[in-house]
């Protein structure tokens, strides 16, 4: 408990420091970018790089705007509800958005669930304190290539920073960058999870638009390598697992320990619509799944979630906290005194099948 609060203490001490696009440039606790300082009639003025802070950084599972959970995007600047608090106060936020965003294209043939909400999605996210998503996913062409369209669109319109998607594999693979309290990030998204007959359509490639998937290894491999350039951390937000298996798969276990030696710091994702265990792989950060986060049908064990509050310094992450809570009429709703003591204690056990361990030693 101590170190809870320890950590809650430099939560609300914090300012929230972000970029809005991939340019590097400091963001305003109010989201908006910082202008960069003129320069003198005989020339620009040389700025110094801003000295480097510990970060927090806060991560939520899926995220999905079907059923009940559709009417909140009439009011979007409230539609994650209370936790969004909890986001806000992080120096860096991020979700993965489960869903297409567009109102037409066709539904992927032979699926049991397709997904899919407004452009609007992207304004609730901004407006709880998200400041990234990714979209590699199996829902996140759900309705095809004229859904895939409508989402690059709106990415491009609304300028909400989205990794894993693009107009073809460069895209998709390329990393968001952004500079967090002089702490240069870089964000890649991909999926280790799709339906064998829509691979080919939803895979971007060098001539197509779709998603970054993590069954290319080596292209994985390179974008993490390419990622590592330039950066003080790489985090690489992951759709892994299988659905109610609350122990990794061997095929995640081998991808971590594989993007960690290509210079990932951070690996976190999530699909199994539960929580997994999460702790240190080689000295860096691993988190197997984050669970169902906002996700109109969440019941029984599918309702546990929670945000994942990582403290990072440099590239460590010398602080990790799992902040629990349950889903409520589709919501994320924190756990406290007594609940929130027991969740706690029985995700910590979680890691136990894992392989990974509760210190960076």
């Amino acid at each position: 408990m101590r170190s809870k609060m320890v950590l809650a203490s430099a939560l609300a001490g914090a300012a929230l420091v972000a970029t809005s696009c991939g340019s590097g440039g400091e963001k305003s606790a109010r989201g908006g970018t910082v202008p960069s300082t003129s320069g003198s009639p005989a020339g620009p003025a040389k700025r110094r790089p801003p000295a480097k802070q510990p970060i927090i950084l806060a991560f939520g599972g899926d995220t999905h705007f079907e059923g009940t959970l559709r009417s909140r995007l009439a009011n979007p600047a409230t539609a994650l509800g209370p936790i969004a608090s909890t986001l806000r106060r992080a120096d860096f936020s991020m979700v993965n958005l489960e869903t297409a965003i567009t109102t037409g294209g066709t539904p992927a043939p032979a699926k049991d669930f397709t997904f899919r909400a407004p452009a609007t999605a992207f304004t609730a996210l901004r407006d709880a304190g998200v400041d990234a998503t990714s979209m590699a996913n199996n829902h996140g062409m759900d309705y095809m290539e004229g859904g895939l369209s409508d989402s690059l669109r709106a990415i491009k319109r609304t300028g909400f920073p989205t990794v894993g998607i693009g107009r073809n594999a460069d895209e998709a693979y390329k990393p968001y960058r952004v500079t967090v309290k002089g702490n240069r990030l870089a964000i890649i998204g991909a999926t280790q999870v799709l339906d064998d007959h829509l691979i080919s359509a939803w895979t971007a490639t060098d001539a197509k638009g779709g998603l970054a998937s993590a069954k290319d290894l080596t292209r994985m491999v390179a974008a993490v390598r390419e990622a590592r350039q330039g950066s003080d951390a790489v985090i690489v937000h992951l759709h892994w697992g299988q659905e109610l298996k609350a122990c990794p798969l061997p095929r995640q276990q081998e991808l971590a320990k594989q993007l960690i030696d290509a210079g990932a710091d951070i690996v976190v994702g999530g699909h199994a619509h539960i929580p997994l265990g999460g702790g240190y792989l080689r000295g860096r950060y691993v988190d197997y799944g984050m669970g169902n986060f906002v996700f109109s049908t969440a019941h029984g064990q599918t309702a546990n979630t929670g945000v994942l509050l990582l403290r990072l310094q440099g590239r460590r992450v010398t602080k990790a906290v799992w902040k629990p809570a349950r889903i409520s009429g589709g919501l994320p709703r924190l756990l406290t005194g007594s609940a929130a003591v027991a969740e706690s204690r029985r995700w910590n056990g979680l890691r136990a099948c894992t392989g990974l361990s509760a210190t960076p030693a």
